[in-house]
C-alpha cells in the first residue's frame, strides 16, 4: 500500500459506539439523614440566627446560620470541637465586657465638606 492511499470505511475495523459496553448499574444511594437533636432560633437587629444540634452518620455537629436580606452563611462544628468553641465565646464575651464601648459620632466637616 502507497504511503497516501486510504482504506475506505468499510474496510475499518468497526468501531464500537463510546461508552458502549461500560455502562454499569449505578445504585443511587440517599443522602445521609441528618436528624435536628434541638434547634433554636434568635433575630439580633436585622440578621436571623438558627442554631440546630445535629445528627449523621458521621457523629454530631453544631449548625449555626445566619440569615441576613435572602443570604444564608453557614458555619459547622463538628461536636468534637463544642468545647473548644464554648470556651473561645466565652473569652470573647470576658473581653467584650472589660473594653469599654467607643461611641462613633460622624465627625465634623470643614466648610468645603471635607472630613
Amino acid at each position: 500500500m502507497i504511503s497516501n492511499e486510504r482504506r475506505w470505511p468499510a474496510r475499518l475495523p468497526a468501531r464500537r459506539p463510546p461508552y458502549s459496553g461500560r455502562e454499569r448499574q449505578r445504585t443511587v444511594q440517599p443522602l445521609p439523614p441528618t436528624g435536628a437533636l434541638a434547634a433554636r432560633e434568635t433575630k439580633i437587629e436585622r440578621k436571623r440566627f438558627l442554631v440546630e444540634l445535629k445528627e449523621n452518620p458521621g457523629g454530631r455537629y453544631l449548625r449555626i446560620t445566619e440569615s441576613v436580606a435572602g443570604r444564608d452563611n453557614t458555619i459547622i462544628i463538628p461536636a468534637s470541637g463544642l468545647r473548644n468553641f464554648q470556651e473561645l465565646l466565652k473569652e470573647m464575651l470576658a473581653a467584650a465586657n472589660e473594653i469599654p464601648e467607643k461611641s462613633y459620632s460622624p465627625q465634623p466637616h470643614d466648610a468645603d465638606g471635607n472630613c
